[in-house]
């Protein structure tokens, strides 16, 4: 096959690359996978690409190297390998023999050594020869006969490209790599000579044999510190040279395999299908098991090869004609490059877009650093295209559009002609998937690795922002979002279709949903700051207090933050009994054992009660006031539609989902968001939704008649538990059937119950026997539910959107029970949060049209929070009532109820 090239595989290179920039990923039985994904990905890639190639895959083999001798501190500061990681090194080899690949571990020398070796072989012999890895050392073996290709990053290194990445020639690679040294690798290199520098030598003068040999040049370089350095060179040159040895490549070894004893096999299918199901990679896993049996050395099915051009457009000409194409192009991926991750202070500095699968663009106009060279500016760039994306007609799609439509309002543009986006497809395609960002779905749909935002910008105190990135790689970067973008889109779009209920909550509630949330994160809420600082002052007394009880009933001083020290004064100064242990076997002082504790013992007691009031003061009532925009004046939140498995919406930035009501010290926050002047705020929350969900799928006759006749469904259910006429029922038994009834749609057990209601489990069980006698269409819904879950592998929302289960059939039987209550629970969680988003959406349009003086500012679980001028505030919320209660049709009314008030608290 020398007609072919040889494709020789840094396989140690990807091993670390895939596990360190790629999503964590885990099977059913909590083993890494993640490893194993990302190196078999680049495999199939590669195998693609090269068909017919000899693909030899070399690793590093286990032990020292022939360097250990030249040098005994090599690598000696390198951290041994995660365990997550060595795990997953069997899995690994183990593919690559099923794949039929030839795979090389040679003792005493690295995997560099091995592809050095035979890279250089076959050259002689004339053979062109492919290099893949992510490592940059081995640039030095790269001549007209040998390439790098970098599968993660789609980047290919020839000898022109390895001068324009380096700025130096492949020859000289070595030198300037003993010049700066290698911390990783702990290769001493000349003290004091960093990049700038040794590239100033290399280029002024040359190798290190020619520095060392002209030292007199050195000094006429226009190098800061020039004089000196030539002193500096001969004083180190031992160090230089001892690490020129250890960086150098060695291409003469004598090996136990030479190039033509490379041989590919046929790839063995069954054994890939065992590496495939243990490692639960179901698409790879169902390519073989339809007879594909190529399915294993190719892409996925829906990642054809992709021949990409991208550029970076600097001149006025080339961006007119791009602006052409986007205007008659029936739909566009577009992308912003920001300054910030954080959309209410970040600038756009580029902007990038594809029409076609592997030809995208990306126009910079804020690239700031020293040398950057001129771009078009942000008037031409932005002013052009506001047209464009402020047209409702012309269709755009992309990766989480609403961040760049608030980024882009900062800039007086409003982003319309939201068609798609991936990330939102990802989710109603599978919202259990751990990853919905970009980088994860490109490798996940398209087989590829993307480069990764810290590959360009660094990570970390050292991280820089986009306008400080070189638009070498910029550019690259930002047109391979657009790009990745529309194919992905391509793909995921397709799938949502081949399932109409899935496309239907995508299309009708998922992305409407992006204008509607986008409007409510520029909004904002208005806070009272004094009052929340007012308050931090008062949390702190009242914690200083608690440590001083909590000093008295230690008998002494301690961290109340420590869970060692709290262990020991209360297990072993106090001997409390120890009512859990930690994973390491000590006593644990965790929440719930802290609670059961304080039943008895009133230590554990003040520990809780300082535990929250720290908690409040750190999260909101000291952060609240620092997150207030200086511009607006308000908070500005960020809501997640592609968080939570059921479809609920999550909040960050402050999390507002999770602000205490059951406490005074929580109410007072909500006191402290306010309405403006001439205004109230509406609060408007569906009444036990859930329970009314319930009585819907399980049309339980007794529960739609208590629903229909507008009963207290708790005292209703206490009515039917305990036996009593309904104007009988305790205050006792109504929180007891309130108990019952949320209790059993999460799916809890009668020892669960038990727990809850301070009872024992035998009269725990008899309320639930009770429960179900008086309500057999719920037992009946559960055990439905349950059986068709086991059997599709997902339950459903009213409106169909999917929540996948593939733990209902798992072996252990704690993830079984846990996975049977979710799939009780979640059509229920699941339409709730289908119901509340349909109304947001209804809502938001209806205030649009009409112009009343209104607008949401917030959304909690099941209730919407309204700013209203008070002029308007009977019309708004007989609106709000009404499209609520509309939102959905089920078999039990709706009810909504909404308050009023000039803070979230006098409203709720």
């Amino acid at each position: 096959m020398a007609d072919k090239p040889l494709v020789l595989v840094d396989g140690s290179s990807y091993l670390y690359r895939a596990f360190h920039a790629l999503p964590p990923l885990a099977n059913s039985k909590g083993q890494p996978t993640g490893a194993v994904k990302g190196v078999v990905s680049m495999l199939r890639r590669l195998i693609k690409d090269y068909p017919g190639s000899v693909i030899a895959v070399v690793f590093d083999a286990p032990g020292k190297t022939f360097r250990d001798g030249i040098y005994p501190e090599y690598k000696a500061h390198r951290p041994p390998m995660p365990d997550d990681l060595r795990v997953q090194i069997g899995p690994v080899h183990e593919a690559v023999h099923a794949m039929g690949l030839p795979l090389l571990m040679v003792p005493e020398v690295e995997a560099d050594d091995v592809i050095g070796t035979l890279a250089n072989e076959a050259a002689a012999a004339g053979q062109h020869v492919i290099i893949s890895t992510g490592d940059k050392d081995l640039a030095q073996l790269v001549t007209p006969q040998i390439t790098l290709v970098n599968t993660m990053s789609n980047t290919v290194l020839d000898v022109a490209g390895v001068e324009e990445k380096f700025g130096i020639p492949p020859s000289l690679i070595v030198d300037y790599l003993a010049l700066i040294g290698d911390k990783v690798d702990n290769i001493p290199g000349v003290p004091g000579i960093g990049e700038k520098t040794a590239l100033a030598l290399l280029q002024g003068v040359g190798g290190l044999d020619a520095l060392y040999a002209n030292t007199d040049a050195i000094a006429s370089l226009s190098v800061r510190g020039a004089a000196k350095l030539a002193e500096k060179l001969e004083k180190e040159r031992e160090k230089a040279y001892l690490s020129q040895d250890l960086a150098t490549i060695r291409v003469d070894l004598t090996l136990p395999m030479h190039v033509p004893d490379l041989h590919l096999a046929t790839a063995d299918k069954e054994r890939l299908l065992a590496v495939f199901r243990e490692q639960e990679f179901k698409s790879w896993v169902a390519e073989l098991e339809a007879g594909e049996e190529g399915g294993a050395v190719e892409a996925e099915p829906a990642a054809p090869a992709v021949v990409r051009h991208y550029e970076t457009v600097l001149d006025a000409a080339r961006f007119a004609e791009w602006v052409q194409r986007l205007s008659h192009a029936p739909v566009f991926a577009f992308d912003t490059e920001t300054t910030s991750l954080d959309y209410t202070r970040a600038r756009v500095v580029g902007v990038s877009f594809a029409v076609t699968a592997g030809e995208a663009a990306y126009v910079p106009f804020a690239h700031c650093y020293p040398g950057a060279p001129d771009q078009l500016s942000e008037d031409t760039v932005l002013g052009t295209l506001k047209p464009l994306l402020e047209d409702a007609g012309k269709a755009k799609v992309g990766q989480h559009l609403k961040y760049d439509r608030n980024v882009l309002a900062n800039h007086g543009i409003t982003l319309r002609g939201i068609a798609r986006d991936t990330m939102l497809e990802s989710y109603v395609l599978d919202s259990t998937a751990t990853r919905h960002d970009m980088d994860s779905l490109a490798q996940k749909y398209l087989g590829e690795a993307t480069i990764a935002f810290t590959d360009i910008a660094g990570k970390g105190a050292k991280q820089i922002s986009f306008d400080q990135v070189g638009l070498e790689e910029a550019g690259p970067y930002a047109a391979e979002d657009a790009d990745i973008t529309l194919r992905l889109d391509q793909t995921l779009w397709a799938q949502l279709q081949q399932t109409p209920s899935l496309a239907t909550v995508f299309s009708d509630i998922e992305m409407p949903l992006v204008e509607v949330l986008s409007d409510i994160e520029q909004t904002g809420t208005l806070i009272d700051v004094q009052q929340l600082k007012q308050q931090s002052h008062q949390l702190a007394e009242r914690m200083m207090a608690l440590e001083s009880d909590a000093y008295r009933l230690a008998e002494g001083p301690f961290n109340l933050s420590s869970p060692k020290q709290l262990g020991e004064i209360l297990f072993e100064r106090l001997q409390l009994p120890v009512k859990a242990k930690t994973p390491k076997g000590q006593p644990s002082t965790a929440e719930p054992v802290l609670a059961e504790l304080a039943e008895e013992y009133e230590l554990p007691r003040v520990i809780m009660e300082y535990r929250s009031m720290a908690k409040l003061k750190s999260t909101y009532t000291d952060k609240l006031p620092e997150m207030v925009n200086p511009k607006t004046g308000r908070v500005h939140t960020s809501y997640h539609q592609a968080v939570t498995a059921t479809g609920r919406l999550s909040s960050s930035d402050p999390n507002l989902q999770n602000i205490p009501v059951r406490t005074e010290e929580g109410r007072r926050i909500r006191k402290a968001f306010i309405a403006p002047p001439g205004h109230v705020l509406l609060a408007a929350d569906y009444s036990q939704i859930e329970l009314r969900i319930m009585a819907h799928l399980s049309a339980d006759p007794a529960l739609l008649k208590a629903f229909a006749a507008g009963e207290d469904i708790h005292r209703a259910t206490a009515a039917e538990v305990f036996g009593v006429a309904l104007n009988e029922v305790t205050s006792d038994q109504r929180r007891s059937a309130k108990a019952i009834n949320f209790g059993l749609i999460y799916g809890m057990s009668a020892f669960g119950l038990a727990k809850q209601l301070d009872v024992s489990r035998t009269e725990a069980q008899q309320y639930m026997d009770v429960y179900f006698t008086r309500y057999p269409g719920v037992q009946q819904y559960m055990d439905n539910i349950r059986d068709s879950a086991k059997k599709t592998g997902y339950v459903e929302t009213l409106f169909g959107r999917r929540l996948y289960l593939p733990e209902l059939n798992a072996r252990n039987p704690m993830q079984r029970q846990a996975a049977e209550r979710t799939a009780i629970n979640a059509p229920m969680q699941g339409s709730a949060a289908d119901i509340i988003k349909r109304a947001m959406v209804t809502i938001h349009h209806w205030l649009k049209d009409s112009g009343l003086p209104a607008r949401m500012v917030m959304q909690v679980h099941d209730e919407l929070v309204l700013e209203v001028e008070k002029g308007a505030l009977n019309d708004v919320r007989e609106g709000v009532i009404a499209r609520m209660s509309d939102a959905a049709s089920l078999a039990v009314p709706l009810l909504v109820e909404a308050g009023v008030g000039d803070n979230w608290d006098e409203a709720h």
